[in-house]
C-alpha cells in the first residue's frame, strides 16, 4: 500500500492497490488506525485475487470472507467499546451504519455460495466504497469527538485506548 498525498486513494491503472492508506485519514487513535489499516489490506488482497483472474478470486474469496466477517465484527465491536467508553453522542447511529456492512458481507457470501458471479470483485469494490466513506468520514468524527474530550481533559489515553 503506497501513501500519497494527504488522501485515501483508489484504484488507478498506474497502481497496484485498490486502496491506498493516508495518514490523513488516521483517526490519531492508534487502535483504531491499525484495525483499518487491516481492512484495506484484506480489501487489497481481495482485489489482487480478482486481477489475477477467476479461479484466483475464487480461492482468495472462498479463504478471505471468514476472516473479513471475523475481523469486522472484531473491529466493530472494538470501535463500539470505544464509544461507549466516551459516551459518543452519535454512537447509534454509527453502530446502524456497522450493521449494514454486516449484513452486505453476509450477503455476499449468500451470493458466492449460490454460484453468482462477480461476487469477490464486487465485494472488493463494496469495501473500497465503505472505507472511503464511513471510515473517512464518520469514524473520523467520533475521533474527532474523543479527542477534543481528551483536550479538555475529560478522558485519558488509558479511556481511549481500552
Amino acid at each position: 500500500m503506497k501513501l500519497k498525498n494527504n488522501t485515501l486513494n483508489s484504484y488507478s491503472d498506474d497502481d497496484f492497490s485498490l486502496v491506498s492508506w493516508d495518514e490523513h485519514y488516521s483517526t490519531r487513535i492508534l487502535l483504531i488506525d491499525n484495525q483499518h489499516q487491516e481492512l484495506v489490506r484484506i480489501t487489497n488482497e481481495l482485489f489482487d485475487a480478482c486481477r489475477a483472474g477467476n479461479d484466483k478470486a475464487v480461492s482468495a474469496f472462498k479463504e478471505l470472507i471468514p476472516h473479513m466477517v471475523d475481523y469486522v465484527k472484531f473491529h466493530f465491536k472494538t470501535e463500539q467499546d470505544l464509544m461507549e467508553r466516551i459516551n459518543y453522542p452519535e454512537c447509534k447511529s454509527h453502530l446502524v451504519q456497522h450493521d449494514e456492512l454486516i449484513r452486505d458481507i453476509l450477503a455476499a457470501a449468500k451470493d458466492f455460495d449460490d454460484g453468482k458471479k462477480f461476487v469477490p470483485n464486487r465485494f472488493s469494490r463494496t469495501l473500497k466504497a465503505w472505507i472511503l466513506s464511513h471510515v473517512a468520514v464518520y469514524d473520523k468524527a467520533y475521533a474527532l469527538f474523543a479527542l477534543d474530550q481528551k483536550r479538555k481533559g475529560l478522558l485519558t489515553d488509558e479511556q481511549l485506548e481500552g
